[in-house]
């Protein structure tokens, strides 16, 4: 099946046409600047053709009508007409607890959406025009929503509840959802499959590490506690995101600052994390180039980023009771051998030993032969298990019609 792939945000939208069949992307692009006079389409083809667009995109049917030209053009598309493309999938950020799964879109999922917009008002909304544009665009073509909380969905009372009155769980849904739910699905199983052995019976830590950051605790192949929480906030230090704190500390600091709710949201969201302790940036790469200049600051974030997955990494291995696999994903996860390094570092207790050769070459298994863990970096692939879900709900849908 063909299937195009949407993540669509405020003022952006990524996509990647796929061909589930063989499990390959024939297209890949990003519509960035939306809403202004001098937005760029930015797209890429498999055999390496590339081509940059600007235009007026002032909004999100205009941004997919875009993404249509450029798939239909003679010199750099990839299809003769829309119909070649036989559904789309959707990234949607927030689920709640309506959806433990992924879903083919109706007026009644759309419904649900738009009722969950107060659990994620910087995403859903731009999800929801996202799948409006679709529907203009492509009219028929069957869409899915695929939820980066769904993975985290089977996570036990213990593990989602909060230590708050019962009622405000029931009332207001505050619970821990959990995020990146479909890199910690993708690189879990992926992992069980280079280990050679049945995900069913496998204890694994996945660290999805970019500039957003969160861990899961996979037991059995599924998802038993996540380190983000109701929102994307909580849990492991960030590029802007402060992470786990203390609840009275943002009270304090509004009363001393005279912060606004919203004022307060954007420190904790924008200016905190890596950023907000370095001063100098939220890039690791820039990070770890001001340490090893001889900054105090950009040491303290460093330290910091990687203290935090450690004492998590143990608190889950505790949890499920052993660990069999511990994975590293995302831009950071992937491309950085000092943060894997700093990481590992004297947990042969807990049965993890690097391998500095292979950590150096960033090769998929980097933990020594000794090791009683297997170590992994594995590049994760969200868009490829969002456009296979997409194929077997319409494929299923078929069925039973």
């Amino acid at each position: 099946m063909r299937v195009l792939v949407l993540n669509s945000g405020s003022s952006s939208i990524k996509y990647q046409f796929f061909d589930t069949t063989e499990r390959t992307a024939l297209a890949k692009g990003v519509v960035e600047r939306i809403g202004m006079s001098s937005a760029v389409l930015s797209h890429k083809r498999f055999d390496g053709d590339e081509i940059k667009v600007v235009g007026e995109i002032l909004d999100h049917n205009i941004a997919i009508e875009y993404v249509m030209g450029v798939m239909l053009s003679k010199n750099h598309g990839v299809i003769s007409d829309k119909k070649d493309i036989e559904a789309v999938g959707h990234r949607v950020v927030h689920g709640g607890e309506t959806f433990s799964e992924s879903v083919l879109i109706n007026d009644n999922v759309i419904k649900v959406l738009q009722d969950n917009i107060e659990l994620a008002p910087l995403h859903n909304p731009p999800n929801i025009k996202g799948i409006t544009a679709v529907g203009r665009t492509l009219p028929g073509t069957p869409q899915c929503a695929v939820f980066d909380t769904a993975f985290h969905s089977a996570m036990p009372p213990k593990a989602f509840l909060y230590g708050i009155p019962y009622e405000l769980y029931k009332k207001h849904k505050i619970r821990r959802y959990g995020f990146h739910g479909t890199s910690h699905f993708y690189v879990a199983n992926r992992a069980a499959e280079i280990i050679g052995k049945d995900i069913k019976k496998l204890k694994i830590i996945t660290a999805h590490l970019g500039n957003g950051c969160s861990m899961a605790a996979v037991k059995n192949g599924v998802s038993v506690d996540t380190t983000m929480g109701f929102t994307p906030l909580e849990g492991l230090l960030m590029g802007t995101r402060s992470g786990d704190l203390d609840p009275s500390l943002i009270l304090y600091i509004m009363g001393k600052e005279g912060l606004s709710l919203h004022e307060a949201n954007t420190l904790l969201n924008k200016h905190s994390g890596l950023i907000g302790i370095s001063g100098e940036s939220s890039d690791m790469r820039e990070i770890l180039k001001a340490m090893k200049e001889g900054n105090k600051r950009a040491g303290y974030a460093f330290d910091l980023f990687c203290y935090r997955i450690k004492k998590y990494l143990g608190s889950y291995a505790s949890a499920m009771g052993g660990l069999d696999a511990f994975v590293f994903t995302g831009g950071i996860g992937e491309n950085s051998d000092d943060v894997r390094k700093a990481v590992c570092e004297d947990l042969e207790f807990l049965g993890i030993e690097l391998d500095e050769a292979k950590n150096k070459a960033h090769d998929n298994t980097i933990s020594s032969d000794n090791s009683r863990v297997k170590v992994l970096r594995i590049p994760t692939n969200e868009e490829l298990v969002i456009a296979l879900d997409t194929e077997k709900i319409v494929e299923n849908s078929m069925v039973k019609a």
